[in-house]
């Protein structure tokens, strides 16, 4: 399909979209009714069917599917080369968050209800609605419209879907030494990402690794009474909190020795784009029911989400935690913890540094063990480029706003393992917002992000296609 072509379809692509968005809307309820939980070994054959399902749809719409299987998860990789011009690859993830803790959801979470709302759009809540299936139906379904309206794709396109991505992908890099050369392309497209605010796209070109570690303190070789042994024995709840604490300075910063070498300060172009966004601070923290920055002193609050690397506790587990009271000093304590990392850190360098850190915090009568739960570098990826551009041109004309550049907080470990295997640049163009709680119960999906997510992808292939000529 040429430019000339593409371009007089595209008012029709679009009625198309809009005329079948119920069914689409469907074609998403039945995704998320799989409870593809990757991190549940009890949800494996839930992650196979929701791998199978794509692949069919894929299979229906044209595609060259099938489903890859790796050590845990399966992929799901399709090609269409009905399309001429530019090949784009187009990564997604239908693996998700546990629901837990589950009664705190509204509703089941894996059965999606419609939520109307006070300003006429409506909320589609359940798990995965928002990360990833909805967003990763947006591009299906713009697939989909184009394929109804002219039998074709107006360029060439590959899919790559994940099922491990909510557990730091164990088997990409594995599977991409194997299958790189099948899924070079000229652009890695992924839709796993934020819009600026509730009307604004954006495409993110800057986000954080992550780095993630379990640790186990083990003191005692049982249980103690405390009346007995307390203030004798050493208590590894409290020797886990100190360590804890000894991992953030008193202004908000970052404590482990080395932590902050090859960090670089934001450039001044950038930082002046970003205080010219209309960013609410105090908007952000108090949708979340806060109101004081609680990281290093002196940085905004984009710097801090999206610019400076962070540590985090997630959980601190040991001694009796069942319904009343016993008076035991544990003999473990665990903690999970993750630290977002920023260009310039190597994630390996961190945690040899983490690691060092607590290890000279524990007595000589005590143990420390470590867990890994994987690590990904952060990415930054080019402004300059003409299909960052073309992406840019096409949102700003579907959600009449202009287009931001922006960053993000969060961590897509798939985007290094592209970038270093296959020397593939990405882009970043998400519907979701904010408010969308992704990880957390009552995940949403905005109805309107659903429509207008599948209307910008139609449009951005559009748009790709002129550089063809």
């Amino acid at each position: 399909m040429n430019r000339n072509e593409s371009a007089a379809h595209l008012d029709q692509v679009l009625a198309n979209v809009d005329a079948n968005l119920d069914a689409s809307l469907q074609r998403l309820f039945d995704l998320i009714r799989i409870p593809s939980v990757s991190t549940d070994p009890a949800h494996a054959a839930d992650c196979r069917r929701a791998a199978d399902w794509l692949s069919k749809e894929l299979t229906a719409l044209g595609f060259d599917a099938s489903v890859r299987p790796t050590e845990r998860h399966p992929m799901v990789v399709g090609h269409d080369r009905s399309g001429d011009g530019p090949h784009v690859l187009f990564y997604g993830h239908y693996d998700v968050q546990p629901v837990d803790p589950l009664a705190l959801w509204h509703s089941d979470p894996f059965e999606p209800k419609l939520v109307p709302q006070p300003d006429g759009d409506t909320h589609i809540v359940a798990r995965g609605a928002s990360d990833d299936k909805g967003q990763l139906l947006t591009f299906v379904e713009a697939c989909r419209a184009w394929k109804a309206v002219t039998g074709s794709l107006p360029i060439q396109v590959s899919v790559l879907f994940e099922g491990e991505e909510e557990i730091s992908s164990p088997s990409l890099a594995p599977f991409l030494e194997k299958t790189g050369a099948e899924l070079k392309a000229d652009v890695v497209l992924v839709c796993d990402t934020d819009m600026w605010d509730a009307e604004t796209p954006a495409v993110t070109t800057m986000l954080r690794g992550v780095l993630k570690e379990e640790i186990e303190i083990s003191c005692a070789d049982r249980d103690l009474h405390s009346g007995i042994y307390g203030n004798a024995a050493r208590n590894p709840l409290q020797l886990m909190s100190d360590i804890l604490a000894s991992l953030r300075t008193p202004d908000g910063g970052v404590a482990v020795e080395g932590f902050y070498d090859g960090v670089q300060e934001l450039p001044e172009v950038v930082k002046a784009q970003w205080q010219r966004l209309p960013f609410d601070e105090k908007g952000f923290l108090g949708n979340i029911g806060l109101s004081l920055p609680a990281g290093e002193a002196g940085r905004s609050v984009l710097e801090q989400v999206w610019a400076r690397p962070s540590c985090e506790i997630h959980g601190v587990i040991g001694g009796y935690n069942d319904e009343g009271f016993k008076t035991v000093i544990p003999a473990i304590a665990r903690a999970k913890l993750s630290f977002r990392l920023v260009a310039g850190q190597d994630p390996e360098k961190i945690r040899a540094a983490f690691r060092t850190h607590v290890r000279a915090r524990v007595p000589a009568d005590c143990s420390v063990e470590f867990f890994d739960h994987g690590a990904s570098a952060a990415t930054v990826m080019p402004i300059d480029g003409a299909f960052l551009q073309k992406a840019l041109s096409a949102l700003t004309e579907e959600w009449q706003r202009e287009a931001a550049v922006a960053g993000t907080g969060g961590s897509i470990p798939i985007l290094s393992a592209f970038k270093d295997k296959l020397d593939m640049d990405s882009l970043l163009v998400g519907f979701a917002r904010f408010d969308n709680r992704i990880h957390s119960p009552n995940e949403k999906y905005d109805l309107s992000s659903f429509r207008k997510g599948i209307r910008s992808w139609a449009r951005i292939l559009a748009a790709f296609a002129e550089e063809a000529h």
